[in-house]
């Protein structure tokens, strides 16, 4: 891969940084709950695809394959006018979310360690909690938010644990990215205001 600049022995290359720069602005898009959130997103997604398979995080891969197909579905699901309110699941639907969630995550680690992909119980959480949490997103739920602050502040370890250090401090800045998104779209449910628009 080509290396676009080093930093403290660090090799940025250019699709990670690309990658993490979509991002960057695909999140910030998404808290103002603007349609254009998507198309960035799945752009980032192709990208992180690509890099995720060359470092054998092969569920981090995937997770990039269905991020693709929600930034589609974003897309024609939050119309031109972009996010609408958000809502709130009730509280037997966040039980069943969590247990849904933690028992797949027991079930695709083993599997991913006997495909031989690396750190795969970070790995298969990474995949789990995100497919989840974009789930939240596209449905245009509150709770999207603090599940993306635990699922990046895995990511941010795990990033780091395998090298991937400027992904990892991505992440880490997500967490706070997260944070204001919850906040934002928290507010917008209390008090319900037209979504950002741009024609």
């Amino acid at each position: 891969m080509t290396v676009l600049f080093t930093v403290w022995g660090y090799d940025v290359t250019a699709i990670e940084f690309a990658s993490v720069i979509l991002a960057f602005l695909a999140i910030a898009l998404g808290i103002a709950g603007n349609r254009w959130t998507w198309p960035p997103y799945f752009l980032s997604s192709l990208l992180y695809s690509w890099l995720f398979i060359e470092f054998h995080l092969f569920a981090s891969a995937a997770m990039q394959l269905i991020f693709m197909a929600a930034a589609v579905w974003g897309w024609f699901s939050w119309g031109r006018e972009g996010a609408r309110v958000p809502g709130r699941l009730v509280t037997a639907l966040r039980v069943r979310g969590i247990v849904g969630v933690l028992l797949l995550w027991v079930l695709l680690a083993p599997l991913l360690q006997s495909i031989g992909g690396a750190a795969t119980w970070g790995d298969a959480f990474m995949l789990v909690g995100s497919v989840a949490a974009q789930l939240l997103m596209v449905l245009q739920k509150v709770e999207a938010w603090p599940v993306w602050i635990v699922v990046n502040t895995v990511g941010a370890v795990l990033y780091a644990s395998q090298g991937l250090y400027f992904t990892s401090l991505f992440y880490a800045v997500l967490i706070l990215m997260a944070v204001t998104g919850w906040r934002a779209w928290s507010a917008r449910a209390a008090n319900p205001a037209p979504a950002v628009t741009i024609s």
